[in-house]
């Protein structure tokens, strides 16, 4: 490191984060509206493009919400929509091979086809596959809750984790998200974590710490989740939230959806924790919408 580059790395260490993104040209959060594949680029292009986080030859998960047997107009899986553009992204950055799955909550061969998430990720050039039982893995955690647990192999031998998830209401954990999502890269008695939901998802955001949150708030359910089936619960957003900070990404979210990030667990327990931050005031969020959050 030159003497320029170490000057730079001490202030951009003294700054908060909103001010580091300052310093840097680009924002902490990026919230676009518009058509998914449209609002995806544009909000990509201001965090400074999937190259900054997907590198060539890299060999990058793409992890949607894809749970239950409902097609794409319940909102209760991610978009499929935004999932292709997601990998078409990471695929035109260089990626050697994108994978798709989850460990779906429905019969995963019912789930993933009526979602319309597989035939969008194959559409756009991704591996998209069912999740096996054999291929989960006892590993470390190292949580507060989740010491050691079942995750599966394949989300262990990747360069990059994007995750995908939608923004919708939940029964338990108030809203379901990033840090949530995140619970369908584990196996084992994942309702036993019902009990500590809210820092288990801590520990999972800790393990897995994905490069990229990308936030499906296209379609929305507001109420009736994680399952949803009535379109009376469904709000047209057209709106994505992309960043780094996954628990500031989630917090965004939860404003989108008109709560206080303080009412959904696991983003004040991930923020403890110093996972990320959840006062919105102190992070740089560029709107392509012309709105304020």
């Amino acid at each position: 490191m030159d003497r320029r580059s170490f000057l730079k790395f001490l202030l951009l260490s003294a700054l908060l984060p909103w001010e580091q993104g300052l310093a840097s040209g680009r924002p902490d959060l990026v919230i676009a509206k518009g058509p998914p594949e449209e609002a995806l680029a544009a909000a990509l292009e201001a965090l400074g493009g999937m190259g900054r986080f997907v590198s060539r030859g890299d060999v990058v998960l793409v992890k949607p919400n894809m749970s239950w047997d409902r097609p794409p107009r319940f909102a209760a899986n991610t978009n499929p929509e935004v999932v292709a553009a997601v990998v078409k992204l990471c695929l035109d950055a260089g990626a050697r091979k994108v994978k798709v799955f989850d460990h779906s909550c429905d019969d995963p061969r019912r789930v993933y086809r009526r979602s319309g998430i597989m035939e969008a990720a194959k559409g756009a050039g991704a591996e998209v596959y069912y999740v096996e039982p054999g291929r989960f893995r006892r590993v470390r955690i190292g949580g507060e809750v989740l010491k050691e647990w079942e995750v599966y192999g394949d989300s262990l031998e990747v360069d990059k984790i994007v995750n995908v998830p939608v923004l919708k209401h939940h029964s338990l954990a108030r809203l379901t998200m990033g840090m949530k999502n995140l619970m369908g890269l584990i196996g084992g008695r994942r309702a036993q974590l019902h009990w500590q939901l809210s820092e288990a998802l801590a520990d999972l955001a800790a393990f897995f710490r994905p490069q990229l949150v990308v936030l499906d708030a296209t379609r929305v359910l507001t109420a009736g989740g994680p399952q949803g089936g009535s379109l009376n619960y469904v709000k047209e957003m057209d709106t994505v939230v992309v960043g780094t900070d996954q628990v500031a990404v989630d917090a965004c979210g939860a404003r989108l959806f008109g709560l206080d990030p303080e009412e959904v667990g696991c983003i004040p327990a991930a923020h403890r924790r110093g996972l990320g931050e959840m006062d919105l005031r102190r992070v740089w969020i560029k709107r392509l919408d012309g709105q304020r959050i």
